[in-house]
């Protein structure tokens, strides 16, 4: 599935059955989503009377992740949403909820790039290459589920050969061990 500028379109039918018009099957909640988290946008329109139901769905989705114990939204902030629709801020909530997504994504970007920059200004620090070679695996490890993010080092090809990293996931992971014991022994 590749990226690109217009939005994948999805229709949904009288069936309430939505239709990915990209490959001719029908999807689930859990496909848009998937779609979603893999950077794609939606639109999901409504095939007879034309309507945008994206908005719709993408609520659904999230409802169903908040219910399902996956909770991004603390109670606090459901709670001042609410509020919001029944005041005169709510003319303000969407730009500053856009606002703050907008700065995340931009923070998230900027940590990975100076975290994976290479060469760095401490390489002639004594042990940098190995701390480094850690924070690469940690970094693959907790970034792993975020669209657009590669990660710095090589992950095994298709034909399931070993590389570098693989290689150095191990050592790392040897070390851990090692430690585990002498801490179980203490």
């Amino acid at each position: 599935m590749a990226e690109t500028d217009k939005p994948l379109l999805i229709k949904r039918y009288a069936s309430r059955r939505l239709y990915n018009t990209e490959t001719s099957d029908y999807v689930t909640l859990e496909d848009i989503s998937g779609f979603i988290r893999a950077g794609r946008e939606v639109q999901i329109i409504d095939l007879k009377s034309g309507d945008d139901l994206t908005r719709q769905y993408l609520l659904q989705i999230v409802a169903e992740n908040e219910s399902k114990g996956q909770s991004v939204l603390p109670t606090n902030v459901l709670n001042d949403l609410v509020r919001s629709y029944t005041t005169g801020v709510s003319s303000v909530v969407p730009q500053f909820l856009a606002a703050s997504f907008d700065m995340l994504r931009d923070s998230q970007s900027k940590m990975v790039e100076n975290l994976t920059k290479v060469p760095s200004p401490l390489a002639g620090v004594p042990g940098f290459d190995a701390m480094r070679k850690q924070q690469d695996a940690f970094l693959k490890t907790i970034m792993g589920g975020v669209p657009g993010w590669s990660g710095a080092g090589a992950a095994a090809d298709d034909a399931g050969e070993a590389t570098p990293e693989s290689d150095e996931l191990r050592e790392i992971k040897a070390q851990l061990a090692e430690l585990q014991k002498k801490l179980s022994k203490l």
